[in-house]
């Protein structure tokens, strides 16, 4: 009789280590790893526009829409109402619009003393560019604006002048895939 039981004591001590393994990594594969650029920007503490110096850390876990500008580039400021105006209306959503100026700290913080600005502004100066080119921006041209996801992952990004209702639609698709 024990004979008997072996086998197929056996069959269910495999299955039950296969089903453990199973679920294990089951657990592990629902938190999406960080993108590593995502993680050095996180890492980064910027000046805000007044000069104070902030956490990007903050933004974690956030729904981020990251637009790199500058202060002498024209699409860039022709989009920064409308990005404004967007950020007024997600205010309820846990979306946040950052904006990361490619410029020195006196252009910036000139340039938002004049503009009223709804969302932070962060001086990343020169840095910035190479930080764009990691988050996939190979041209380096500006504007360029990068969704990430809360899990810290660049879902989508875009060279040159937004266009809203692409960018509304893009928001509402990727932010809402968390929710699934």
């Amino acid at each position: 009789m024990s004979k008997k039981i072996f086998p197929i004591a056996t069959v269910i001590a495999v299955l039950g280590l296969g089903l453990g393994i199973f679920a294990g990594n089951l657990r592990a594969s629902a938190e999406i790893p960080q993108d590593k650029t995502v993680a050095q920007l996180f890492a980064k503490t910027l000046p805000d526009s007044t000069g104070k110096p902030q956490a990007l850390s903050q933004w974690q876990h956030h729904f981020l829409v990251v637009n790199f500008w500058a202060t002498w580039c024209g699409p860039c400021v022709q989009e920064m109402p409308e990005l404004s105006a967007l950020q007024k209306e997600l205010q309820s959503k846990s979306v946040q619009i950052i904006g990361m100026g490619i410029d020195s700290p006196s252009n910036i913080a000139e340039f938002t003393k004049k503009y009223s600005i709804s969302y932070p502004i962060y001086v990343a100066g020169m840095d910035g560019s190479e930080l764009t080119r990691q988050l996939g921006n190979q041209a380096g041209g500006l504007p360029f604006t990068v969704l990430i996801n809360p899990e810290g992952k660049v879902v989508k990004n875009y060279l040159g002048r937004l266009k809203m209702d692409q960018l509304r639609a893009d928001i509402a698709k990727f932010s809402a895939e968390k929710a699934k």
